[in-house]
């Protein structure tokens, strides 16, 4: 019997070749379909970051823009800060100014009280006095005063404020004041009435006297009830006024200032302007007396008006430096 013999198995067969060349085929074909598409990714990559990029800096350049006109605004509101506070600060001088001047005016009631007494007195002594010296030439000495109120003019003006405050609020106390004053002047060579705008009650006596007599006198307080001009409850064109058309070397005038308000302008201007309109002479005296009377008619309950405080201030001045007096009343009513 043949002996089989063993046939030797050739791993490198066709076979086995086939599968290698399809394995090796078919990655030489994904390297080339990776190599060909790479551009085009890498290129579609490059525009996204570029869009990106453009996108962010837009973005930046509009916050940078915000934060411009935020911090303008901050600093817009810093200046208003800033100049608030110092508002504040000027408000909080001028209320500590007026409490000084409300406690100043509160002090002097009770000397104003005790000089309207002092006045009554006079005015019942010069009444009897009046029967005696009328027609004998009387005049009264440089020196006398009634209550500290020098009453040694020649001459008198009267400035009334004819604001609508005054006039429904004191103008029958206003009347009365303006008797009492007449009364303590027994006689005197003439008399003039002004508003506080420098009106004139009479025109036909507009830059000139009016003759004193009792009958004129009368005449005049009875014009007082009805005589309302225009006023802007400013005494002071009435005082210059007075001052440029009666100021007389010769001649030794009051001027009686009737008033609640002083409502504009500077206090220190005022006062300089009438340092020039009424000069002292040789020895330092002013020819035109200074005299006011303070109306409350602007105080209020827990608070007092700052231009009633202003109106005292610069009335008091005046007087005080141009040879008068300032009286403050406490009440409206006669």
């Amino acid at each position: 019997m043949k002996r089989r013999t063993r046939r030797a198995v050739d791993i490198f067969n066709l076979s086995f070749l086939d599968v290698v060349s399809c394995g090796f085929g078919a990655i030489i074909l994904l390297l080339v379909i990776v190599k060909v598409s790479e551009p085009h990714v890498i290129e579609q990559l490059a525009v996204d970051l570029s869009g990106l990029v453009e996108r962010l800096e837009a973005e930046l350049h509009r916050i940078r823009g915000d934060t411009t006109v935020l911090n303008r605004d901050l600093s817009e509101r810093q200046e208003q800060l800033s100049a608030q506070r110092d508002k504040l600060a000027r408000l909080k001088g001028d209320l500590s100014s007026v409490r000084g001047e409300y406690r100043a005016t509160r002090n002097e009631h009770e000397a104003q009280t005790k000089i309207e007494k002092q006045l009554e007195s006079a005015q019942q002594t010069l009444t009897e006095e009046m029967k005696r010296l009328a027609g004998a030439g009387y005049r009264r000495p440089a020196s006398s005063a009634i209550g500290g109120v020098p009453v040694d003019s020649e001459y008198i003006i009267f400035i009334i404020d004819t604001s609508g405050s005054m006039n429904q609020n004191a103008w029958p106390l206003v009347r009365k004041k303006v008797r009492e004053v007449l009364a303590i002047y027994p006689r005197v060579k003439g008399i003039q009435v002004m508003n506080d705008m420098g009106d004139y009650m009479y025109s036909q006596y507009k830059g000139k006297w009016i003759p004193d007599t009792p009958a004129r006198r009368k005449a005049i307080n009875k014009r007082l009830a009805n005589w309302l001009p225009f006023s802007n409850s400013s005494p002071v064109e009435g005082i210059e006024a007075a001052i440029r058309r009666f100021y007389a070397r010769d001649k030794r005038i009051s001027l009686y200032v009737f008033g609640d308000d002083f409502s504009r302008g500077s206090i220190q201007t005022v006062i300089d302007t009438v340092a020039k309109l009424n000069r002292a002479d040789k020895s330092g005296q002013r020819r035109v007396r200074i005299h006011a009377v303070g109306f409350p008619v602007l105080f209020r309950e827990g608070g007092l008006s700052v231009n009633a405080v202003r109106y005292a201030a610069l009335m008091r001045k005046l007087a005080e430096e141009n040879g008068g007096s300032f009286v403050g009343l406490n009440k409206v009513r006669p």
